[in-house]
């Protein structure tokens, strides 16, 4: 009985278990004072993966490198109470998504501001932005089947099934939402984006009219009271990263063995590869819409260093705008409505590219076959849905989450731990096609709109200043 309690039940029967669970508080200890010296988020999880590696090679080393770790006692009763923390912080996450997806949607669409050609500035800028993104996608697919992403790596048996062939119409009328709570339950990203869309629309029609204003003011406060709400939650959770990320990488390296590095290496060069392209990609979307692209090469890379050497995009967004208006010749209303829009929804970097090669690398490593209707469903749930994270800390994690739950994959959102293990080493590269993205973007959009200065634009090349 006793046995039993402890073995099955505890999951503690073993001295080297508990040596195990204290080296992991100790490891949380670290991190709290980290957080108390006010060290950076982004070296805190720098730190915390380097610490989750050297916790995952002890468990090795104490095991003696076997072939199947899991099935060492003390190895599995250890990663099961790591899994409390690592899974824990990946369900706290999903937990945000149809919440964060819905109410962000509405408040963008109640706060666009009017103006003179907000319309067209408005329109042309999601067109292009959702145009990029989806491009992003396509990208990151076609690499993660060119370079078998996730193939031949441990496979969760029965974990997908063989999927019919489906044609297109009736997996795009799938997408619309015949009952709003149903999509919610079953995790229906884009059914939700869509839902919230015309809540927002609605709304924002009943403002602008004069007898309608007093009764829709409420509902407006209430949907941004509880956007920050929901904000306030969601960067709550994303702090715990740190924390979460040493037991997600130990149990890589515990279970799976110092190859799960070699795994996760292909994961990091395939996106690095795909950055590449969709920054040349940006560059001949520039010179598609009449734009020498030396200019915008020349002046943007103090912000592509700031981008890439602090892995925030709202933070390098003064300097965005600043090079934008004063640099690049783009309208001073052009430049902060794109860049800022680029900042939380239809970054090609976090909620574009990457989200799309997870797609590829869970569907690889279940065996889910990668047919027609999977890619096309997945540049549509990718495209779409990076609209449902808007404002949100931590957007790669959460676009992940989205994309997944879009495609009916939700479940398997534990299966990236590796790559979530390891997210600062591909979170610079990310950051850094988000901006240039946001960038190529205003200089588009303000191309359209008949009010881009392609003289200061020109002249910047000339004199060769900052």
């Amino acid at each position: 009985m006793n046995e039993q309690f402890f073995q099955s039940f505890l999951k503690i029967s073993d001295i080297r278990t508990i040596v195990l669970i204290v080296l992991l508080i100790a490891a949380f200890g670290i991190v709290h004072i980290l957080t108390k010296r006010k060290v950076s988020f982004g070296s805190r999880v720098l730190i915390a993966m380097v610490l989750g590696l050297v916790l995952g090679i002890v468990m090795q080393i104490m095991a003696g490198f076997p072939v199947n770790p899991s099935e060492i006692r003390y190895i599995d009763e250890a990663t099961s109470w790591y899994k409390l923390f690592g899974n824990g912080f990946m369900k706290l996450v999903q937990m945000l998504v149809i919440p964060l997806v819905l109410v962000s949607i509405i408040h963008v669409i109640i706060n666009m501001k009017e103006g003179a050609h907000i319309g067209k500035l408005v329109r042309n800028t999601i067109l292009i932005t959702l145009g990029m993104t989806a491009l992003a996608a396509v990208v990151g697919i076609v690499l993660g089947i060119i370079f078998k992403v996730g193939h031949g790596m441990a496979a969760i048996e029965g974990a997908s099934e063989i999927k019919e062939v489906t044609p297109v119409v009736d997996t795009l009328i799938k997408l619309i939402p015949e009952n709003p709570v149903k999509a919610m339950n079953e995790m229906n990203v884009i059914g939700i984006v869509i839902f919230a869309m015309f809540i927002g629309m609605g709304a924002k029609r009943m403002h602008s009219r004069e007898k309608h204003r007093a009764a829709i003011q409420p509902f407006y406060d209430s949907i941004n009271a509880l956007h920050k709400i929901i904000i306030s939650i969601a960067m709550t959770i994303i702090k715990f990263m740190p924390y979460a990320v040493v037991p997600l990488l130990a149990n890589t390296i515990a279970l799976r063995g110092l190859e799960s590095i070699l795994d996760v290496g292909v994961f990091i060069l395939v996106l690095y590869l795909a950055i590449a392209i969709m920054f040349i990609a940006q560059i001949i979307q520039l010179i598609l819409f009449g734009i020498n692209p030396v200019s915008y090469l020349k002046k943007g890379l103090h912000v592509f260093i700031l981008a890439f050497t602090s892995r925030s995009s709202v933070g390098t967004l003064p300097v965005t705008i600043k090079a934008l208006t004063e640099d690049l010749g783009v309208s001073e209303s052009t430049a902060s409505f794109v860049a800022s829009f680029g900042t939380t929804a239809g970054m090609q970097g976090c909620a574009g590219v990457f989200p799309a090669l997870l797609l590829v690398y869970v569907a690889n490593l279940t065996g889910t076959p990668i047919d027609l209707t999977f890619i096309i469903m997945a540049v549509i749930v990718v495209t779409i849905g990076s609209l449902g994270i808007a404002g949100i800390p931590g957007t790669a994690t959460m676009a992940a989450s989205v994309s997944l739950s879009g495609m009916g994959m939700g479940a398997l959102f534990p299966m990236i731990s590796p790559i979530l293990a390891i997210d600062p080493l591909i979170d610079m590269g990310r950051t850094l096609l988000n901006v240039t993205g946001s960038m190529c973007n205003a200089i588009a959009v303000d191309k359209t709109l008949g009010s881009f200065n392609k003289e200061a634009y020109e002249a910047n090349i000339a004199k060769g200043e900052d």
